[in-house]
């Protein structure tokens, strides 16, 4: 398959459902907490009763200017709301609350690796509920429904990519970056194992140096980034083995099933007027003032790449600046102990080394620790003062996180204070020489590299207290 894939050209969209963090719903006063006892957060406008009218949310508009603002989108003065029509158990009113042709949000794009990636447009819509599948029926799996409405009228917004993804690998990086801008300008959790965040891909194959795309399928009920990587893998794979057979890929909307890695087919793939759109008739036109705008735009926070490119212009690699930033917690702590003045040298190779691997072993995120910014930073000023060595802080953060205790009061209770005093390191040096004679042969004959085999000799004597720079002069004027 690898050789017959180098004849063609993948075409990759992604439309992506972000769940907005507002407190009630887009036109209705119930909340929309996740994980609720089922039909609980409902009203009669989610429930679709006759005469039931629509409020919209200010804030969910406020959350879809301000992403678009972030996505480099234009905000048009004028959009406006219209029925989708379309007929599930989940949806009570028979129709979606969406935004056909003139939505919230146009002509935007994301830098993402070097690479951009064109947005068509971001429009505000309402979701459907969620059907839950029980009852045992043999191999025929469920043998009835039930329907939780929780969800219905939350309010969403569909980030719509132009198809200009070429690979599974482009597709994860944007959705991944996405996913980032949503979670630091606060309208979306991002978490995909709950739902707020959903992505269906848009994939179709091409001889390469065509300009004429192929017959596009939709995959749906993704929602991992890895399981978004190995559906358009599938499905790349699926595609060309019907083309190489002579047959024709067919448009339509495809699930996909992580447990047994393939598409399943769902149904044919709807075009707009299959949903018989038009305009709302219950909600009228909103106009969007320059000054709404500006007012929205005045409150960004500080965007991902840009957190990026200053942690790396503070010294941080690539890759550390990437990280950290991937893991909004851990950049708000970083900043937090950056603003406190601590070099962000020691900080990040204290948080990139046994911070890192504490929460990984835990599953914990840095919120969850009781290490505070100012208990790092106050670390970090033991080592810079030469009170304490780099070990040695690498020895109590563990604590300092697990405890909350102060490095101060950790130093203090177990006399962990480094030794300075060149005498006495001077005296525990020419002990551990004395005791090592060969060594100090083989050294003195060339085999310089053991000199930190007598430097770990010291630090251990003195159970990683004393000062390394002076450790390793005083070995050098010792060992000549």
């Amino acid at each position: 398959m690898e050789d017959l894939r180098d004849k063609y050209e993948v075409v990759i969209g992604l439309e992506v459902h972000a769940q907005l963090k507002t407190k009630s719903k887009i036109f209705a006063p119930d909340g929309c907490e996740f994980g609720k006892e089922p039909n609980s957060e409902t009203s009669p406008i989610t429930l679709g009763m006759p005469g039931v009218l629509p409020v919209l949310n200010k804030e969910a508009v406020n959350m879809g200017i301000l992403t678009g603002l972030a996505l480099n989108c234009e905000i048009p003065e004028r959009c406006k709301f219209d029925r989708k029509q379309y007929f599930y158990p989940d949806l009570p009113k028979g129709y979606q609350i969406s935004q056909y042709d003139e939505p919230i949000c146009v002509n935007g794009y994301l830098n993402v690796k070097g690479k951009r990636i064109g947005i068509t447009r971001a429009h505000l819509e309402e979701d459907a509920g969620k059907l839950v599948h029980a009852g045992a029926d043999g191999l025929a799996g469920s043998s009835y429904s039930l329907v939780d409405l929780n969800r219905a009228g939350t309010p969403l917004l569909e980030i719509v990519s132009e198809p200009d993804m070429r690979s599974s690998e482009e597709a994860r990086n944007y959705m991944e970056e996405l996913r980032n801008i949503v979670r630091y300008i606060g309208v979306c959790d991002g978490n995909l194992e709950e739902g707020s965040m959903r992505c269906d891909a848009n994939i179709s194959i091409m001889p390469k140096g065509s300009k004429e795309f192929g017959t596009r399928a939709e995959i749906k009920n993704v929602n991992s980034f890895s399981a978004l990587q190995r559906a358009i893998e599938y499905e790349i794979d699926r595609q060309i083995e019907i083309v190489e057979e002579g047959g024709k890929v067919v448009q339509e909307t495809r699930l996909w099933d992580d447990n047994a890695r393939e598409t399943k087919s769902m149904r044919g793939k709807e075009d707009a007027h299959d949903y018989r759109y038009f305009p709302e008739p219950d909600l009228m036109p909103l106009k969007i003032s320059r000054e709404w705008v500006e007012e929205i735009k005045a409150k960004m926070p500080e965007l991902p790449q840009a957190k990026r490119e200053r942690y790396m212009s503070l010294g941080l690699s690539e890759y550390d600046a990437s990280v950290i930033v991937e893991q909004m917690g851990l950049a708000l702590f970083f900043d937090e102990v950056l603003k406190l003045g601590a070099s962000p040298k020691i900080a990040v190779n204290f948080i990139m080394g046994e911070i890192a691997a504490y929460l990984k072993e835990t599953k914990l995120e840095i919120e969850e620790t009781k290490l505070t910014p100012e208990n790092l930073v106050e670390l970090i000023s033991l080592i810079e003062k030469n009170t304490i060595s780099n070990n040695i802080g690498k020895q109590i953060i563990v604590d300092m996180m697990k405890d909350g205790t102060k490095a101060s009061e950790i130093v203090e209770k177990r006399g962990l204070s480094q030794i300075s005093d060149t005498g006495a390191i001077k005296e525990i040096a020419q002990k551990v020489c004395d005791a090592n004679p060969d060594q100090v042969t083989a050294y003195k004959n060339g085999k310089v590299q053991l000199l930190g085999f007598f430097v770990g000799q010291v630090m251990k004597e003195t159970k990683g207290r004393a000062n390394p720079k002076a450790v390793n002069e005083i070995l050098k004027e010792i060992l000549g």
